[in-house]
């Protein structure tokens, strides 16, 4: 049996209505709706809250749907350093931004009269965006395989 079939046989078997189970489970009477025809699933809080309110176990409710139990996963997982994730990809975007502004600044001075001058040495303009997007690129690219495990 699937989750919204179990769902709805349980709500049944209480004798609630969809608006009585939302209240209980603090959630709109559309969600439980659409929990009860497969439209979409609800977090793990609520699979929680089901299984206490209906004295079935988790593992009931999640086995008993392929694509619940994939949600549940799915949502469980969360970035184990997601402040180091952004740290890569602002570095990232910084080694791109000087890369855009070192060719607008080759374009104008081979299109226009001015001669405007790169500061901060040769090396730096021409390895540090390079350096700061492979690395941060790596690093981000890392990090994201990273999750949490509780």
């Amino acid at each position: 049996m699937i989750f919204g079939e179990k769902l709805k046989s349980e709500r049944k078997n209480k004798g609630w209505s969809q608006e009585d189970l939302a209240e209980k489970l603090f959630v709109s009477r559309q969600s439980v709706s659409k929990w009860e025809t497969s439209q979409n699933y609800p977090s793990i809080e609520v699979v929680i809250k089901v299984s206490d309110l209906f004295g079935v176990t988790i593992d009931e409710l999640l086995r008993s749907d392929e694509e619940l139990k994939d949600k549940v996963i799915k949502d469980s997982k969360q970035l184990a350093h997601p402040n180091l994730k952004i740290l890569f990809d602002s570095l990232f975007l910084i080694g791109f931004a000087l890369m855009i502004i070192k060719i607008s600044i080759l374009l104008l001075n081979k299109f226009t009269s001015l001669d405007l001058t790169l500061y901060s040495g040769t090396f730096f303009w021409n390895f540090g965006p390079l350096i700061l997007m492979i690395g941060a690129g790596i690093g981000s690219s890392i990090v994201k395989e990273k999750y949490k495990e509780d």
